[in-house]
This record gives C-alpha cells, sequence and structure tokens, in this order.
C-alpha cells in the first residue's frame, strides 16, 4: 500500500469530503479508467484529475456542508 495514498484517502474521509470526489480521486490516483460517461458527476472529474497529478490542495473545495 502506498502511504502516501492511504493519508491521503484518509484525510478525505475525516473531512468528511464528497464521496464521488474521493472516488474519482481514488480512480485518477490508480490510473483507472473513468467511469462511464452517464455516472460522471462534476465531484467526481474534479477528483479524478488531481488523483491523476497526485495534488491533495483541493480537498478543502469538496467539502460537504
Amino acid at each position: 500500500m502506498n502511504q502516501f495514498y492511504y493519508d491521503a484517502v484518509t484525510k478525505m474521509e475525516q473531512l468528511g469530503v464528497d464521496d464521488e470526489y474521493i472516488q474519482g480521486w481514488q480512480c485518477g490516483f490508480l490510473q483507472n479508467p473513468k467511469r462511464e460517461e452517464q455516472r460522471l458527476t462534476e465531484a467526481y472529474e474534479a477528483g479524478y484529475g488531481d488523483g491523476e497529478e497526485k495534488n491533495t490542495d483541493n480537498f478543502g473545495d469538496w467539502v460537504k456542508g
């Protein structure tokens, strides 16, 4: 298990980040293919892009409030 990945996902869960964003981030980080088009959401796509870049700077934008 990659410690950076584990720490990032744990932090997102603790902050209450949108589940769609987390799933997108995980898929992007792991370089999985994107979901089929009809299941894409704005949060998922944002997470996917950040995950691909291994970016942890935008979590706060997706905290459920």
